[in-house]
């Protein structure tokens, strides 16, 4: 080939990246960013960013950092954290030692080190869906195919028979993935559902790979069943975990692989410390956060207990929509009655503004700063992002009730609004 037509040749992106999906939760933002440049107020279900404050034991922590040097903290995470971690655990009967914990970046740096560890390229996982969607992209990352296993709104989400996973189980099957409670569904798996899923890793040795960030937020009776409970596959468990959602911490990016197997502890390890370190900031903070907050936890479970009841309830009120009543997280999968949830969406923040004696004036951007405001409108995240089938959710959204509940009354009357003249333009059902 010669230099000319070198130089003509187009870059080509690489395959990983044009199968690497973009978020269902994020892909409206750029519409959301225009509203508010209109000056159209945006009630946000779509992202499970919680209202609420961090600890203040954790922000007065992060506000009196006495050092002279921001340096590196060891690859697996500072032990003091981890130390703290393990009576953390002991609190629902999970007995660890803090060599047994790895911290990471975030909840998502602890799914693509599990991967990145445990499966080779082609190695197939088995994921109940709807299903958080970064996980698509964390198997796309590690050259992991993801098999699902499709669950419905019409059951609660519960977990099909055991002979659907085993439809999908071959040579190639390595690992099941669970995340309980559950995102997006917020669906609690029950203890006879547990079991299930024990005898399955067993019986085929697999990998179970359990996502429990939401273990804080259970609104049953039912006890809390970890995958770190499940005896007879302790080598089997790697637990994913996070202080994001706990304590309203997002921000800081801490996080934890936890397995009893040392040999895909030492693999993960590598990969840590390729990465070099956790945040620091960060570790500082989430360490500060797990002694002596528990009157914290307890008002955050209230809140959260009080607006997973209205949020529902204001739904199913909602005619044409419908929602069963999550038992975990703060999320559920709404049906909504139109035929493609995400140009509703969309439409709901390119065409829709509502407004009317109860709109404020001013909003507040961003920044910080106030404008005028011209309207109000919901966003939400398109459940069809949460399914592998392109045919599945279309009539779904998820939403996060993150907002106080004056907001979510607020947020709940303007999706009435919006269906109601959506389906006069749009003729849907």
């Amino acid at each position: 080939m010669n230099r000319k037509s070198m130089d003509n040749q187009r870059l080509q992106i690489s395959q990983r990246g044009i199968e690497m999906p973009a978020s269902p939760i994020r892909k409206l933002a750029p519409l959301a960013y225009d509203a508010e440049d209109r000056g159209v107020r945006i009630y946000r279900l779509n992202i499970g960013q919680p209202d609420l404050p961090t600890p203040r034991k954790a922000l007065d922590i992060l506000k009196n950092i006495d050092r002279v040097t921001l340096e590196y903290s060891p690859s697996q995470g500072y032990k003091s954290l981890r130390q703290a971690l393990v009576g953390y655990y002991e609190r629902y009967q999970i007995k660890l030692n803090p060599d047994e914990i790895i911290i990471t970046t975030g909840g998502s740096e602890a799914v693509l080190f599990a991967f990145m560890s445990c499966l080779n390229p082609g190695d197939e996982i088995i994921v109940p869906e709807p299903a958080y969607a970064n996980y698509m992209s964390f198997a796309i990352s590690a050259g992991a195919v993801i098999r699902t296993v499709e669950t419905t709104i019409e059951e609660g989400f519960c977990l099909p028979k055991v002979e659907k996973f085993e439809e999908l189980i071959n040579e190639r099957t390595k690992a099941i993935l669970i995340c309980n409670p559950n995102n997006p569904t917020g669906y609690l798996y029950t203890q006879k559902e547990m079991r299930q899923i024990r005898d399955l890793v067993k019986k085929y040795n697999l990998y179970l790979f359990s996502d429990e960030v939401y273990r804080e937020f259970i609104y049953t009776g039912s006890p809390y069943i970890s995958a770190m409970h499940l005896e007879g596959i302790e080598d089997n468990v790697v637990l994913i975990d996070s202080v994001s959602k706990r304590y309203s911490e997002c921000g800081i990016r801490i996080g934890a692989l936890i397995t009893k197997n040392e040999e895909i502890r030492k693999t993960v390890m590598k990969f840590c410390q390729a990465r070099l370190s956790p945040p620091l900031i960060g570790q500082i903070v989430a360490e500060a956060s797990i002694e002596g907050t528990e009157q914290y936890s307890r008002d955050v479970y209230e809140e959260y207990l009080e607006r997973r009841k209205y949020l529902v309830d204001g739904v199913n009120r909602i005619p044409g929509c419908y929602t069963p009543i999550p038992m975990g997280a703060f999320y559920t999968v709404a049906k909504l009655p139109v035929d493609d949830a995400e140009d509703f969406c969309a439409w709901c923040l390119t065409d829709f503004a509502w407004r009317d004696e109860h709109t404020p004036s001013v909003m507040t951007v961003a920044d910080g700063s106030e404008k005028e405001c011209t309207g109000e409108t919901v966003m939400m995240a398109p459940a069809a992002g949460f399914y592998t089938n392109p045919d599945s959710g279309k009539d779904q959204v998820r939403l996060a009730y993150v907002l106080k509940t004056e907001d979510l009354k607020r947020a709940l009357f303007i999706l009435k609004m919006a269906l109601e003249k959506y389906k006069k333009l749009k003729g849907s059902r």
